[in-house]
């Protein structure tokens, strides 16, 4: 790549990344600094187009970031009304009381939102402070200063050759430069990864974990409907398979959010997720809401769930890991856009701090202890165990004993455990000869949809004459070994259907892609590398 000639522009801080975490960042340092040059580069076609997310918002980021934004004609207006949790048996189901639940599990406060629709006004905050936004602008490359220090990266890469190489119609994009980079590309971000690798942020850290979610809006009968309802389930369809559960959440317009969260530590590799959530729908408590209205959209990504034991340093030579990026999310909540906000905030005061005093380049490690020391750490903190249980132990262990470790953290402050993670999730896989196949019911075409019904609702779109953005380090082993091993799993896995085993060939239908980057995190060969495609490109989502 050296010898590619290319613009650079220069900025104080450069931004990767339109989401909660980045937005947050950039408004905080305009409130701070109106006259520093601020950019953020969004891969999405349009600000929110990759956003999604449940989601019921925590405030409390938003609060401390933008205290009037009620007065602001912020699309944050379905206040949480009931709370409701169930154990689900095949036929019938359990409700938890609440007052059983920690305090911290209370949604008391909250708010149903499209995370989507937050971010794009977010954005116009943003702006209207002065920062330049640049959707449809993937960022492919890190450029690395004279001390190895993250200087900047390659943005706006358009068509690239067949395989890959550059050729006459090539634009080679630009080197956007800063005094520091912010990396807040949300879950397993292509350039997170490689910095996270090249500066050994990971090395005092547990393994990461992760889930899949995918979530489906539906239009439901007004009959049925009710605003502000927020209800999460665990047990069937799942069972001993696999941890996770499922959300369901009514906003506004008799709209509901259907979800449903994997954990991909799972054993079995004839695990299918998708269809494990598709089965989902048919039990009667949620087949009787949804009967008679439609799915309007449909999408998937992965969700880090390591928590604090899985936190890698978060400040790196030239700039910081936010959000996502570095795993903030509060499992037992299924929250983590208020840590992403948080993080952006206190990212963008280590940096404001920093050029004041005129420094470049170097660790924000007032950034890092921020995060550890401060809301977002303690959030983390209080909630460590309840997935280590979780992986290690089973759902109830979960729920008895990480619900009394909960109640210890909320009543003295502190607990005597302190559990870590083992595997990675692609480590967790098992062989298929010691697994039973898993035979799943045939979509009805009414409740449940098969992938590629479901895809189109994602409105995901690809440049098909590019090379795909999924990379195989080595072609051979899908078949020589993914296939007679683990029965390659990727068949599964993905909520996409981009993998295929067809004639004994391993097919990769990168267009179905919608950026979930589960297919990275589950490999149990790790064999496959998910780069981002040219700008623009992916998942359009509406208002996820």
């Amino acid at each position: 790549m050296a010898e590619i000639e290319r613009e650079s522009m220069e900025y104080d801080v450069v931004i990767v990344g339109a989401g909660p975490a980045g937005l947050s960042a950039a408004i905080r340092l305009k409130q701070l600094d109106a006259d520093l040059n601020v950019v953020v580069l969004e891969k999405g076609s349009e600000v929110g187009a990759h956003i999604l997310s449940g989601a019921v918002l925590d405030p409390s980021g938003l609060d401390a970031l933008l205290p009037d934004w009620r007065n602001m004609d912020a699309p944050i207006n379905v206040p949480v009304t009931s709370d409701n949790f169930y154990m689900l048996g095949e036929a019938g189901q359990v409700r938890i009381p609440n007052f059983v639940m920690p305090p911290l599990m209370s949604n008391h406060g909250t708010y149903i939102v499209s995370m989507a629709n937050v971010c794009r006004w977010m954005a116009e905050q943003a702006e209207g402070m002065g920062v330049e936004i640049f959707p449809g602008m993937a960022c492919s490359d890190i450029v690395y200063g004279e001390n190895g220090e993250v200087k900047g990266v390659v943005a706006g890469v358009f068509g690239l050759e067949a395989d890959g190489s550059y050729g006459e119609n090539t634009e080679p994009g630009m080197e956007l430069h800063g005094k520091y980079v912010f990396l807040s590309e949300g879950v397993r971000g292509s350039l997170s990864k490689q910095v996270i690798e090249k500066f050994d942020l990971a090395k005092d850290a547990s393994p990461q974990k992760y889930g899949l979610g995918m979530k489906e809006i539906w239009e439901i009968d007004p009959a049925k409907h009710k605003e502000g309802t927020v209800t999460h389930t665990m047990g069937w369809p799942l069972g001993k398979n696999a941890g996770g559960g499922s959300f369901i959440y009514h906003l506004d317009k008799n709209q509901v959010y259907v979800g449903f969260v994997v954990h991909l530590n799972y054993e079995n590799p004839h695990l299918f997720p998708y269809m494990e959530f598709q089965r989902f729908k048919h039990h009667p408590m949620v087949a009787e809401l949804l009967e008679g209205g439609k799915r309007v959209a449909y999408g998937a990504r992965a969700i880090t769930e390591g928590g604090w034991q899985s936190l890698p340093k978060t400040a790196f030579p030239g700039g910081a890991l936010l959000g996502c990026s570095a795993g903030m999310v509060n499992v037992p909540r299924i929250k983590g856009n208020h840590n992403a906000m948080l993080s952006g905030k206190a990212a963008a005061e280590a940096a404001f701090e920093a050029i004041g005093a005129g420094r470049s380049g170097d660790t924000l490690d007032g950034y890092d202890t921020e995060v550890r020391t401060g809301a977002i750490g303690k959030d983390l903190k209080r909630v460590r165990n309840v997935k280590p249980l979780w992986s290690n132990y089973g759902l109830t262990a979960s729920l008895t004993i990480g619900g009394a470790d909960m109640w210890c953290n909320n009543i003295f402050g502190t607990s005597p455990l302190n559990l870590k993670h083992g595997k990675s999730d692609a480590e967790a896989t098992g062989k298929a000869a010691d697994f039973k196949p898993i035979d799943y019911p045939k979509p009805d075409g009414k409740l449940s949809f098969d992938r590629l019904t479901n895809v189109a609702f994602s409105f995901t779109n690809h440049e098909e004459s590019q090379p795909a953005h999924l990379k195989l380090i080595d072609d051979s082993i899908p078949i020589s070994v993914n296939l007679p091993q683990y029965a390659e799993p990727a068949q599964r896995y993905c909520p996409a259907g981009v993998y295929e085993v067809v004639d004994n060939n391993f097919v990769i239908n990168f267009q179905n892609c919608v950026h979930c980057k589960t297919c990275d995190i589950k490999d149990p060969s790790q064999n496959i590398v998910w780069t981002t495609p040219q700008g623009g490109d992916g998942p359009n989502y509406p208002n996820m």
